[in-house]
């Protein structure tokens, strides 16, 4: 690791605020759950940090039931969890989804690395008046979910959870596709090329989703599932699109910069996490993010995971499995 990616954690020189015990056993689950819908006033949330940044996030879910941060996918933001809103409302679940720094409403954080993280999580939940909730780290979220094992209050966390999560790059990085290899590299060694590379798909995505085609397309995909969601097709059209162009509202460059986070030494001593209620969930066929990548840092972990291989499935399929996740990361009773 370069000495620019060598980051002291000040996690440990916060002062906590006032907090509120939150534990599955003051949820009445006989009660009407409060709903949060995705409307802006929920989902383009933000708070100032110490150092002055600004960190959005989002609410999703229950608002009466259980915390559960969620560290969004690369390249992503936010609002990646709306997609599972009504999921999390059907399971009582109160998501609430930071966005690292550069990403949609967060202020970037120069020279930052992976332990900076948990930091600005425990900032939020001091906002939020949490002092206990679960974590679960999607695709590129992982790491950062692994960050928090490492370093937030063990007491602060009832369980954190890795699905489908980057994989540790030491592994190997002939287990990766060649296009994410070029990517790496140019991350590494040149990254205004990434950052134009991805200014251009940009580009192609915006001319080419507004088309009629593209419209008529994406309603028919929608309307598959018409019938698990309260909002219109047009309304979760307009929140697709906006899921997949918000994360570059500051430009590429912070998605270039993450990249290159994402593919060097996460930071991590994984023999340190002494943090013992870690979920890790991985697809079986996963060429995005290869199972091989993630079996070499779980031999690693001091106190081993719950790790569950789902045979057959890919990193675009193993959401089939959410329900049955989200009930090993959160059970009905503590």
């Amino acid at each position: 690791m370069s000495p620019r990616t060598i980051c002291v954690n000040p996690i440990r020189a916060m002062n906590p605020t006032t907090k509120t015990r939150f534990s599955m056993r003051s949820i009445n689950r006989t009660t009407q759950c409060r709903y949060i819908r995705t409307a802006s006033s929920r989902s383009d949330q933000t708070m100032r940090l110490s150092d002055g940044r600004t960190l959005g996030y989002a609410e999703y879910g229950c608002e009466t039931g259980y915390p559960l941060m969620i560290m969004h996918g690369y390249p992503q933001c936010r609002l990646e969890a709306s997609a599972l809103d009504h999921i999390f409302r059907q399971r009582r679940i109160r998501v609430i989804a930071p966005e690292r720094p550069g990403f949609g409403l967060s202020t970037g954080q120069p020279n930052r690395c992976i332990m900076d993280w948990p930091a600005d999580v425990q900032a939020l939940a001091h906002h939020l008046n949490l002092s206990r909730f679960a974590i679960m780290g999607g695709s590129g979220g992982g790491p950062y979910a692994l960050a928090c094992a490492r370093m937030l209050p063990q007491d602060m966390m009832s369980a954190v959870g890795i699905f489908a999560g980057a994989g540790d790059w030491r592994a190997g990085a002939h287990h990766m596709p060649w296009i994410y290899r070029v990517s790496m590299l140019a991350a590494e060694h040149w990254p205004a090329g990434l950052r134009g590379s991805l200014a251009f798909v940009l580009w192609i995505l915006r001319n080419g989703l507004n088309t009629e085609m593209a419209t008529r397309r994406i309603n028919d995909y929608l309307l598959k599932d018409r019938d698990q969601h309260d909002e219109s097709v047009e309304e979760r059209r307009a929140q697709l699109l906006r899921i997949i162009f918000e994360p570059f509202a500051q430009g590429t460059g912070p998605a270039a910069y993450e990249a290159k986070l994402l593919s060097q030494d996460w930071g991590i001593k994984f023999g340190d996490i002494t943090y013992n209620n870690i979920h890790i969930w991985h697809a079986e066929k996963d060429w995005n993010s290869p199972l091989t990548m993630t079996e070499y840092y779980v031999k690693l972990l001091s106190n081993k995971p719950s790790f569950r291989v789902f045979e057959g499935d890919t990193h675009f399929t193993i959401h089939r499995h959410l329900d049955e996740i989200l009930s090993e990361l959160i059970p009905e009773s503590p």
